[in-house]
């Protein structure tokens, strides 16, 4: 498992704001809530959770229809 698998981006109005990466997808997720939870108020905020090894979004927000 890479040290870095895990990649949480914070993007808002287009433009990249936070991200960081982590080996444990717990942990990611952890972090990915709490993004949400302190900038999800922002106009055009959006947040995502790549696992990096396998290319997969594993989550968003906010939900993509």
């Amino acid at each position: 498992m890479s040290l870095s698998r895990y990649h949480v981006a914070l993007v808002v109005g287009g433009r990249p704001m936070l991200d960081g990466w982590w080996g444990s997808e717990e942990v990611a997720r952890r972090k990915f809530a709490v993004w949400v939870g302190e900038h999800g108020d922002r106009p055009g905020t959006r947040v995502t959770l790549t696992d990096e090894e396998t290319g997969t979004v594993l989550t968003e927000w906010p939900d993509t229809p």
